[in-house]
């Protein structure tokens, strides 16, 4: 290399102004004021705030790509059972002769099996997925094609005489293995949205990835479809093609809870083979089983637990106690909180998504967005932490409301440290940097709207 690099004229720089910023190699070279060119290409940023490009710590990517060539089912756009047949009565096949839905959620037509779904479309082959990603629903043309009556997924729900109902729970990689290849995948449209986004650096939390999902990650970030750095919770190192690996990722089934004994088990063996475990937790059941048995397999740093979404106060200290971390996804308040609002009692309102109180109990945590079944746009589900609003104006749990400048820095810890220090703009970091549109304190005020003016990775402009 030649040495030259980029220059960064008059930045904001952690609130100091007229910054000068250089990058060389894929590093930030320098920081100060009034730099000497030496030859750099200069890039004026007019005052503009320049900060660390955004993690998000607990994201779906293949499931994201396949979101792009899928039919929404669910609210906001589909909300009853005449919207959700003209939905799919309109959708085409894609290319494996499928017709796949998401988003789907009861409130539009009631609890689905195979022949009630036959009653939406029944010519073709449709699996529909719910918003919360655990089921598929298949329809009888699906059952068919897939070969449920002979599969031997747990997941597989079977009536009284054993035949198949067309629910299928968390079985995506076995679904997967049932169905026709289709031809690839939009990874490229994500890679792309990711980074209009600010998103630099991504931690995929699909479990027990199989070899080839590994390998079409890989090849997507060696050939700069996907430029983002990425870490793997669903996959043992050493991985391929730039990738890394995460904690285990652990999925506490509310349809079928483990035994206590078999998830103390396996994560006393993810910790034997050095690695923390992420644990999926949606209900106060799944919380509960988690914490004792890593208290019976003992802790490891960077254990972590996956989503929180109902945390009782009396648990805080044990959280603390335990060294974990929390990865959370307030934007569910704003895609979902009026249904969250409706349906838990109100007792456990306050539990929803905390953030404010773990992060005052000293719990490290961490912001993300669960996409694609959580709104994607990390400026979304920051607003979501700071003003916790529902799409009908309600405010779930004012008290676990975050400032704008805490929850940015919640995107900002460095993916093998979720809830750790935020990074900064400083020497020797990676060159994966944002100039935003405004100074910073204009940004956050203009919140959810996106900021983001250029996108740097290794160095390189790629927006």
């Amino acid at each position: 290399m030649d040495g030259r690099g980029t220059l960064l004229r008059d930045a904001e720089v952690d609130g100091l102004r007229h910054a000068d910023v250089r990058l060389r190699n894929g590093f930030v070279h320098e920081v100060g004021p009034a730099l000497a060119r030496d030859g750099d290409e200069v890039v004026d940023c007019g005052g503009r705030a320049l900060i660390p490009g955004l993690c998000d710590h607990h994201v779906h990517l293949l499931a994201l790509a396949a979101a792009r060539r899928s039919v929404a089912c669910g609210p906001p756009g589909v909300g009853d059972p005449a919207a959700l047949r003209a939905a799919l009565g309109a959708a085409a096949p894609g290319r494996d002769g499928w017709i796949r839905g998401v988003g789907y959620v009861e409130t539009v037509a009631g609890d689905l099996d195979a022949a009630a779904l036959d009653g939406f479309r029944a010519d073709v082959p449709v699996r529909l997925q719910h918003r919360s990603g655990a089921l598929w629903t298949l329809n009888s043309a699906a059952v068919r094609a897939a070969g449920l009556a002979s599969g031997d997924h747990p997941g597989i729900e079977r009536d009284d005489r054993g035949t198949p109902t067309g629910r299928l729970w968390r079985a995506d990689g076995w679904l997967r293995t049932r169905l026709p290849d289709e031809g690839g995948t939009e990874l490229a449209e994500v890679g792309a949205a990711l980074t209009a986004a600010g998103i630099t650096s991504v931690t995929d939390a699909t479990p027990d990835l199989a070899p080839e999902a590994v390998a079409l990650l890989a090849r997507a970030r060696a050939t700069g479809v996907l430029p983002q750095r990425v870490r793997l919770l669903g996959a043992a190192g050493p991985l391929p093609g730039g990738l890394t690996s995460g904690p285990e990722k652990i999925v506490i089934a509310d349809s079928a809870l483990p035994s206590l004994d078999a998830l103390t088990a396996r994560i006393a063996a993810a910790h034997a083979a050095g690695r923390p475990v992420a644990a999926h937790c949606v209900t106060y059941a799944a919380l509960v089983l988690f914490l004792v048995a890593i208290e019976a397999a003992g802790a490891l740093p960077g254990d972590r637990i996956e989503h929180a979404a109902l945390v009782p106060a009396d648990l805080l200290g044990t959280i603390r106690r335990l060294g974990l971390r929390v990865v959370t996804q307030p934007g569910f308040l704003a895609d979902r909180g009026d249904d969250y609002l409706r349906d838990i009692p109100s007792a456990d309102h306050a539990d929803l998504y905390r953030c404010a109180s773990l992060t005052a109990a000293g719990i490290p945590l961490a912001l993300s967005s669960d996409a694609p079944y959580g709104p994607l746009d990390p400026w979304t589900v920051i607003d979501a932490a700071v003003r916790r609003r529902t799409r009908a104006g309600a405010v779930a749990g004012a008290p676990e409301r975050l400032g704008a400048r805490d929850a940015l820095d919640r995107y900002l810890a460095p993916s093998d440290d979720p809830g750790g220090p935020p990074r900064r703009v400083r020497p020797g970091e990676p060159a994966d940097l944002l100039i935003l549109r405004t100074p910073l304190a204009d940004a956050l005020a203009a919140l959810p709207a996106s900021p983001v003016d250029a996108v740097f990775l290794d160095g390189h402009r790629t927006q």
